[in-house]
């Protein structure tokens, strides 16, 4: 089948959707499907809606020869209106990859009612969706109602290299020295790294060390805010910033660390969370999103609200004093990993559910 991929920027980025969209390109060609992947500048907002009227942008695509096309949804506002041109002209199935709603993000409420009507009128312009979460499966419905094919197609967690037994895990959760902390995500200000460290600030320095692993370069203004919030609480020394990691050097950071700390404001699902309890690590995130779909909250995580800093610290606290409890979660923790689809067969369903819209297609 040849399948095109319409995405904003290219595959190198590192964010959890383009890790998402990149794999599902390698998987599709290996399974002998054709995947042209069209990259399109990345625009401001105000500018991306101002692509349903660029002339250049409709002669760029004109030229689209698949079977179906994929659309990753952040693309949405270039497309919240072009698609409708679009569909006449392919005369295919366009399906929307989901992984983030930007009306689900912190913003003034004028600005997210606005986001969320742009995103309904494109999501109602597809044929079909493939969720990374149950949580955005509601969001979508309740944006664009549930007259169209959807599936659910969760990540996985296994792309990073390595194990770990559970000998390991009682080794390291039982070594005396400081809980070793890890951030895994792009700073940025959703990803909430100042409430992390607004909940350590309460808690012994002597007690915990903190790795941030993710882009410095996304958000400048925000890293320069997080470097001023480290000097000026004395958290400089507790606190490495490692930057962008390659797979090899995640999974050893992983591996020497006991828990991991993302309590974004919003997250779709959180494959990172997956990834940390590959390597027996409890996850605390935020209860807004689906990362509720990952966590056992008392059990191999816990799960905060956006911003809460003393339920924050408080379960961080319980971890760093009681070292038996969190030798327990950490057990449980790659226990829950074990149990959720691997990368093969979340992408192995989407292929699935893509050909079933070609097989349809030719029979309408």
């Amino acid at each position: 089948m040849k399948i095109g991929l319409l995405i904003y920027g290219t595959l190198d980025i590192v964010t959890g959707g383009f890790l998402y969209d990149r794999l599902l390109v390698d998987y599709l060609q290996s399974r002998e499907d054709q995947v042209e992947v069209i990259s399109l500048p990345w625009p401001s907002y105000r500018r991306g809606l101002l692509d349903n009227f660029s002339r250049s942008l409709r002669q760029r695509l004109e030229g689209l020869d698949c079977d179906l096309l994929l659309q990753d949804a952040l693309i949405h506002p270039s497309f919240f209106r072009l698609n409708q041109w679009l569909r006449r002209r392919l005369e295919c199935p366009i399906i929307a990859l989901v992984y983030h709603l930007r009306g689900n993000e912190d913003h003034p409420p004028w600005r997210r009612r606005f986001y969320r009507w742009v995103e309904g009128r494109y999501l109602r312009t597809v044929d079909g969706y493939v969720c990374i979460s149950r949580a955005l499966k509601g969001d979508v419905e309740k944006l664009a109602g549930n007259s169209r094919p959807l599936m659910v197609a969760p990540g996985g967690g296994d792309r990073l290299p390595g194990e770990i037994s559970p000998e390991r895990i009682a080794a390291r959760a039982l070594a005396p020295g400081p809980l070793a902390i890890v951030f895994v995500a792009n700073l940025i200000p959703r990803k909430e790294l100042h409430t992390l460290l607004a909940a350590l600030d309460r808690l012994p320095r002597a007690g915990w060390r903190l790795t941030v692993a993710g882009s410095l370069t996304m958000d400048t203004a925000y890293v320069e805010d997080i470097r001023n919030q480290l000097e000026r609480t004395g958290l400089r020394s507790q606190v490495e910033l490692a930057g962008t990691l390659d797979p090899e050097e995640l999974a050893g950071l992983l591996e020497r660390s006991h828990v991991l700390a993302v309590p974004s404001s919003y997250e779709a699902f959180g494959i990172v969370y997956l990834e940390g309890m590959g390597f027996g690590l409890p996850a605390i995130a935020s209860t807004a999103g689906g990362a509720g779909e990952i966590i056992n909250p008392g059990k191999d995580g816990f799960l905060v609200a956006p911003g809460d800093v003393a339920t924050l610290a408080g379960h961080l606290e319980r971890l760093l004093l009681d070292r038996g409890l969190l030798l327990q979660m950490s057990l449980a923790a790659l226990v829950n990993f074990e149990r959720h689809p691997t990368w093969e067969e979340s992408l192995r369903s989407i292929r699935g559910f893509l050909h079933s819209f070609k097989v349809n297609h030719l029979i309408s």
